[in-house]
């Protein structure tokens, strides 16, 4: 099954140029670089310790990890590889020279050995859900670890993946510790294949979010210089095509029933930010956008986040939070940012990706889900028009944050466990 997944790997690999020549039209990294997406890298001395992140998203969860794998293996090199551009951007923002970075190679099997070769891994560990047939058997033929943290398999994708038992079983095999958020996720490795030994529960890194000390005085300072220290402030974090429509469909009704509410929309992909920014203004609302670097006045109604790293301080500059990719079948994003930060969270029927960690928010009265724009608009304005039931929100969101940290600890013992050589 492996060999014909590797034939039909090759066979379409003209067609995935083609689709990252066409990605580039509006976002030109996707054409650069694409040697390294075929294993041509330079080499790296010292057997370094690799994480892969595939964005944005899983670059920001894996950052509390990397820092402390930094800080516990100072002499050992890291590289740190992502899939996207973004993600790119956001680890070299996140840690400059302190690792090695490069985009990680395509699951052929050429292209696996070459990086394989000049990289010489001693240890591998993929963020989240990414299974990679070939990466994983030629590193279990070069007896290179491998662990899959905070591991995640929704329904729909453990569906997907019963469906081949050939190529999935002997991939999961050749992994060495699969550190699974929670017990559904790991009934669910289960299911399609993993072994009980292989499987660990060690909970979400994500709620070992790290807050910078000042984050709280920028986002005030924010607030009040660009915002308008006044109004009440709805952010609408990395939001799809497709559901920004649905954003300002609701946002129109908010303003109606809390006059001067301001919209902070935030595109997940920055291909993305120039057609939102005139789909605001088509919409007839006074649109900003953060690039402009001016402050906003009365009459400006949407704040359009087009830059890269700056999602933390929309949040602490916020009132609410709407998580995006949820009123759209994406899945959602990662909620524990916002609630780490005493938002009250609000986020629509999609949440799949985050199905174990939004129904504990909701459970406990720290975020609501909604089924649809007139929903959406009803729970915002209750929070902004009620301070008390916002505050008791979004103190029982830090709550759940605070509880449930840990996991990271109890994933550096697995790595510390089976790091050849420790």
């Amino acid at each position: 099954m492996r060999l014909l997944y590797s034939l039909v790997l090759t066979v379409i690999s003209p067609l995935v140029i083609v689709k990252l020549w066409w990605r580039g039209s509006r976002a030109p990294a996707y054409r650069q670089r694409w040697g390294e997406r075929f294993g041509f890298v330079p080499t790296i001395e010292g057997q370094p310790i690799w994480v892969h992140a595939v964005s944005v998203g899983e670059a920001q969860a894996a950052a509390p990890m990397i820092k402390q794998l930094l800080v516990r293996y100072p002499e050992v090199p890291l590289l740190v590889t992502t899939t996207t551009p973004t993600g790119s951007e956001r680890v070299q923002a996140l840690f400059g020279d302190k690792v090695h970075h490069v985009y990680m190679p395509y699951d052929l099997p050429s292209a696996v050995k070459r990086f394989l070769t000049r990289v010489s891994p001693r240890m591998v560990v993929v963020m989240e859900t990414e299974l990679w047939p070939n990466l994983f058997h030629q590193c279990h033929v070069r007896d290179i670890p491998v662990i899959v943290a905070n591991a995640r398999l929704s329904e729909r994708s453990a569906k997907g993946y019963g469906r081949f038992p050939g190529l999935v079983e002997p991939t999961l095999a050749n992994i060495s510790v699969i550190a699974a958020q929670d017990h559904v996720d790991a009934d669910r490795f289960q299911v399609i294949g993993a072994r009980i030994s292989q499987l660990n529960v060690t909970g979400s890194i994500k709620f070992d979010i790290s807050l910078p000390a000042s984050l709280r005085e920028q986002g005030d300072m924010l607030r009040r210089e660009s915002f308008g220290p006044d109004r009440s402030v709805l952010v609408a974090a990395s939001t799809h095509e497709g559901e920004d429509e649905l954003v300002l469909d609701a946002f129109a009704k908010i303003k109606a029933a809390v006059p001067g509410a301001l919209l902070v929309l935030v595109p997940r992909h920055p291909e993305r930010f120039d057609s939102v920014a005139t789909l605001c203004a088509d919409h007839g609302f006074h649109v900003i956008r953060r690039s402009d670097n001016a402050a906003c006045g009365a009459d400006t109604e949407v704040f359009v986040g087009d830059t890269m790293g700056e999602m933390m301080l929309f949040f602490a500059a916020s009132d609410v939070a709407f998580m995006g990719g949820s009123l759209v079948p994406v899945g959602g994003h990662n909620l524990l940012e916002p609630a780490a930060l005493e938002l009250p969270v609000v986020f629509g029927p999609h949440m799949f990706n985050f199905q174990a960690i939004s129904k504990m928010f909701v459970d406990v009265g720290a975020a609501s889900q909604v089924a649809n724009v007139d929903e959406l608009e009803q729970v915002v304005v209750r929070w902004m028009q009620h301070a008390e039931q916002r505050g008791e929100a979004g103190g029982k969101g830090l709550a759940l944050v605070e509880g449930n940290r840990g996991a990271l600890q109890r994933l550096m013992a697995l790595i510390d466990q089976h790091l050849p050589g420790n």
